[in-house]
């Protein structure tokens, strides 16, 4: 997992997939990357560990870099929480999910909408989603050797081919 430090989110997205690996039976390695030069020194590592599978946090900076981090990832099977990751033609990313761009936009409006009636944005609840949508792709999944069930198709929202 690559994951920028300094982002608000990291530990608590740490602490989930940890948990999820842990569950799993899987390793978790962290690679910490908030600046190009270190995102490129992850990239290095990777590229030496050869990981089964690739999973870069959410943190927006990642897709000011999405160039940089599509040229840089070629076989491992990676998963991103930004769809542009998947659905570009160039892209490693075999599949990415999430929140819907509806429920984002629901979402900011609840925040705004509290907030100029008066609330203090530090005294609003932490709002999490619960509608979330996947992208397949394809193209991407067989180049690398990866057979999706027909059942995961049945239950993406959209299919890269």
């Amino acid at each position: 997992m690559v994951v920028n430090p300094f982002s608000p989110d990291a530990l608590p997205e740490i602490r989930d997939v940890q948990a999820t690996a842990r569950a799993n039976g899987l390793q978790l390695r962290l690679l910490n990357a908030s600046t190009a030069a270190e995102l490129d020194a992850a990239f290095t590592t990777l590229e030496t560990q050869r990981p089964d599978a690739l999973l870069m946090g959410g943190d927006p900076f990642y897709i000011a870099q999405a160039r940089q981090i599509i040229e840089r990832i070629e076989r491992a099977p990676a998963w991103w929480r930004f769809m542009r990751f998947a659905s570009s033609p160039m892209s490693a990313a075999w599949s990415a999910m999430a929140p819907t761009l509806r429920t984002r936009i629901v979402m900011v409006g609840i925040y705004v909408g509290r907030i100029v009636k008066g609330a203090n944005p530090a005294d609003l609840p932490v709002l999490q989603p619960t509608t979330f949508e996947l992208v397949i792709n394809l193209k991407t999944a067989k180049a690398q050797g990866i057979d999706i069930p027909s059942s995961l198709h049945a239950r993406s929202d959209e299919v890269i081919e």
